[in-house]
């Protein structure tokens, strides 16, 4: 699901910033476009959120184990 929605994040960020990489996701607000974009911010936060979530999950097997 996150390298699902990562790929759907770069797509929709070159569609506004068509020269864009991977790694200038990192800091997006560096990009005027990407910074005024609300479906831009909503998808990066869906992302946020499926990275969080795979954090916790990791975190809960390890003091489980």
């Amino acid at each position: 699901m996150i390298g699902h929605q990562e790929a759907k994040l770069l797509a929709l960020a070159r569609r506004l910033v068509s020269h864009l990489t991977a790694e200038d996701l990192l800091n997006p607000h560096d990009f005027v476009p990407l910074a005024e974009s609300a479906e831009f911010n909503y998808e990066d936060g869906i992302l946020a959120g499926l990275r969080a979530a795979g954090a916790a999950v990791r975190a809960a097997r390890c003091r489980s184990a």
